[in-house]
């Protein structure tokens, strides 16, 4: 019996789904018990993006060059009321309204549903997987987090034994780039995100990669599927890394760590503490290790311990490659759905709560005794210093870093509070303040 496949959106993503579903058919065959067969593409550039990827053109929806808005809705809406299509591809992208009633359109006719749309799910989640159970239809999304790192299986099946303590990791390529830049080459943040648009790790307008908002649709999802979280996108807190600077880098080296953009989930009690921010990762620990453009999850569980799974988190192949492995799983077991995503008592709390240990960049000026001052106003908040940079000096000005032992931001924030209130204009800017992540 045939399993019969249809995409919506042809460009890098889906275009490396097809040449996958073209090029291993016989295998893939073997791994189903059922021949997966491509059988019809939407694109708006039918022409191009066959010519892109090697497809056969007769693939395509529509006959000429191009299709028109309109002609590109009509053959949606006919893929969508074909009976003979089993399963739908999307990767058109978007999170708004016409996405959102293509996607549960394809639920509510009677097929399944593949998607790497993280804003989507982010968003609209719950939506799509309840249209999902209603009508008896898989949803596959685990290209949709750190694409070629099998995490959503992992956390689906692979760990349902298990109870989940944190998970953290590099959720974000681009990111992990820039930052890997500013570290082993001394690069400034402008110099090496114009790298990464050059290398083509970040797009033209890359403000979701490096503002936090592409790894909290990440962190999202998987703070539902890890933790049972009722949880928003926009309840994640998220700080990206357009602020970290050429000296935070340096002294994060000197802290015998470095920075990277972590996305962070840790269950304490009733409470999971999350974000999705810069922290210094200290070299004992293997994230430490993860650049380029390269994704990592780092899973602890009660029983098991630690996991990693490291991978490629975007590129045409490798994300189509999570895409075919759920297209593959649905093929086999798409006639017992899953069971609703379990739900907890759990509640989510900002990762500031937590008691962590803390990295403090302070510009001063360079007056004696500002060191002493500045530990003497975090020691009155009970916060025990782990070590102290040693100054750099420009000028006027002295720039220094402390390291603090586990404690709330509340109290660093108090601390700075206290300084700025009894040493007026001994601080020339804001302190800047970076978790640590031993």
């Amino acid at each position: 019996m045939q399993f019969r496949v249809a995409i919506l959106g042809c460009g890098t993503v889906g275009g490396g789904v097809a040449r996958i579903l073209l090029d291993q058919q016989v295998a893939l065959h073997e791994r189903a018990g059922r021949e997966v067969e491509l059988v019809r593409i939407v694109d708006l550039f039918p022409k191009q993006s066959a010519e892109r990827h090697g497809i056969p053109r007769a693939l395509y929806a529509g006959k000429g060059d191009e299709l028109s808005p309109e002609q590109a809705d009509a053959e949606v809406l006919g893929v969508l009321e074909d009976p003979d299509i089993d399963l739908v591809v999307e990767t058109i992208g978007g999170s708004g309204p016409s996405i959102l009633g293509t996607t549960r359109g394809v639920l509510e006719q009677g097929k399944h549903l593949v998607t790497a749309n993280k804003a989507l799910l982010a968003k609209h989640g719950e939506e799509l997987h309840a249209a999902a159970r209603e009508h008896g239809k898989g949803l596959g999304f685990e290209a949709a987090v750190c694409a070629a790192i099998p995490i959503i299986r992992s956390l689906e099946d692979g760990l349902t034994g298990e109870e989940i303590l944190s998970i953290s990791g590099i959720f974000n390529g681009t990111s992990n780039y820039i930052l890997s830049k500013m570290d082993t080459e001394g690069q400034s943040f402008g110099d090496a995100l114009r790298d990464a648009q050059a290398k083509g790790y970040a797009e033209a307008d890359p403000t979701l990669d490096i503002n936090g908002g592409d790894a909290g649709h990440k962190l999202t999802i998987v703070l539902r599927l890890a933790f049972g979280l009722e949880v928003a996108f926009e309840d994640v807190p998220r700080q990206g890394i357009d602020t970290v600077t050429a000296g935070e880098v340096a002294f994060a080296e000197e802290m015998q760590g470095v920075i990277k953009l972590i996305c962070h989930a840790q269950r304490e009690g009733d409470f999971v503490y999350a974000a999705v921010r810069p922290m210094i990762v200290k070299r004992t620990n293997l994230l430490s290790k993860i650049d380029g453009a390269t994704n990592a999850v780092r899973v602890i569980g009660r029983y098991a311990g630690e996991n990693m799974m490291i991978g490629q988190g975007a590129g045409s192949l490798e994300t189509g490659s999570a895409i075919v492995s759920d297209i593959v799983f649905l093929a086999r077991y798409g006639d017992h759905p899953r069971p609703a995503p379990p739900k907890s008592e759990l509640r989510l709390r900002p990762l500031g709560d937590l008691k962590l240990p803390y990295h403090i960049v302070f510009e001063t000026a360079d007056v004696p005794g500002i060191t002493g001052i500045v530990a003497t106003a975090i020691g009155h908040q009970d916060i025990n210093i782990d070590s102290v940079s040693h100054n750099r000096h420009e000028n006027d000005n002295a720039e220094f870093a402390i390291a603090t032992m586990p404690c709330t931001r509340a109290q660093v924030d108090a601390a700075v509070l206290d300084i700025q209130n009894n040493h007026p204009g001994s601080l020339l800017g804001e302190p800047r303040v970076l978790p640590i992540l031993i």
